[in-house]
């Protein structure tokens, strides 16, 4: 099984106030995570950063516009209570994009099974035209779009288990049977979405965790929900917004998994992806803010990708 790896010095350069958790350390982290000897064999590949019309597959031009406008030559502002920009963060963003854009081209010809694409800002609570939780565009729906333009994938499943729900995500697709949307997360708890009852045109499965649920909880919704929505959708490439910040390490939430939940449900959706998809998984960082947690729970996904 090959596994490519995407990253950027640049988004290291997205730079927010101290004490923010998604913080650059994230990335240094993983870097750190890459030197051990399980990873000497992913193929370490130049994250680009993409046009700003790329942007424009997912977000309306007055977004884009929006985000280039907000840009400070100096210093950090705040795009609301906790989404903020530096000089060099739209240049990170739309190098985040980049990498999943060219990892989805690398599945679809072949040039490697499965991707990760090792950037931020995240991207999955950024809405149609909205930035917030810590994301300025949606680098996952943008990667979604460009496998149904460029590679006429007819159906794409995304597969969210960041312990936030991907509002962002959700709110593109809501209305698009073409995308199928599926989130385990933790709720109560920001962004106050991502309820059951939420499903779109049918595409969209929720499965809601309460605090403290644990592995097992988790795993449940995976078996009953997740995975099976994702096999009835047969879709020609599998997305992963591979947020960590479900580990019992994390401060923002309460969920308690440990590293092997996330080995496991990389597991099962590498199988799907071995049925409907012809192996095309690219995973996506999302969040994940206690360092120790985000590199162990981050290990298992990877290592899982390269082993098969």
């Amino acid at each position: 099984m090959t596994t490519e790896l995407f990253k950027n010095p640049i988004c290291l350069e997205h730079i927010v106030p101290v004490g923010h958790p998604e913080r650059p350390d994230r990335l240094r982290a993983l870097e750190q995570l890459f030197e051990h000897e399980n990873f000497q064999t992913l193929v370490t590949c130049e994250a680009k950063a993409a046009s700003p019309d790329a942007v424009l597959l997912a977000h309306p031009e007055h977004h884009l516009k929006k985000v280039q406008n907000a840009v400070p030559e100096t210093g950090i502002i705040k795009i609301d209570g906790e989404t903020t920009m530096s000089p060099f963060s739209y240049e990170a963003a739309l190098t985040a994009i980049g990498g999943a854009m060219k990892a989805v081209d690398d599945v679809f010809e072949q040039k490697t099974d499965n991707a990760f694409v090792a950037t931020r800002p995240p991207g999955h609570h950024a809405e149609r035209d909205t930035a917030m939780g810590f994301c300025l565009f949606n680098q996952v729906a943008i990667a979604a779009r460009h496998a149904q333009q460029k590679h006429g994938a007819e159906r794409v499943a995304i597969v969210d288990f960041d312990v936030h729900h991907g509002n962002g995500t959700q709110d593109i697709f809501y209305d698009d049977a073409s995308v199928i949307y599926c989130s385990t997360h933790q709720m109560p708890l920001f962004p106050g979405t991502g309820a059951k009852g939420e499903t779109g045109k049918g595409n969209i499965t929720n499965a809601p965790l309460s605090a403290n649920d644990g592995s097992d909880h988790f795993r449940e919704a995976f078996k009953t929900r997740i995975l099976p929505a994702l096999e009835e959708a047969g879709a020609d490439l599998i997305l992963i917004s591979a947020g960590f910040d479900a580990h019992h390490r994390d401060p923002l939430a309460q969920i308690n998994l440990v590293a092997d939940d996330f080995d496991w449900a990389t597991g099962k959706i590498m199988d799907i992806a071995e049925k409907t998809a012809n192996n095309r998984l690219v995973s996506v960082l999302e969040g994940g803010y206690d360092l120790l947690g985000l590199a162990e729970s981050a290990g298992a996904h990877i290592y899982r990708l390269m082993r098969g």
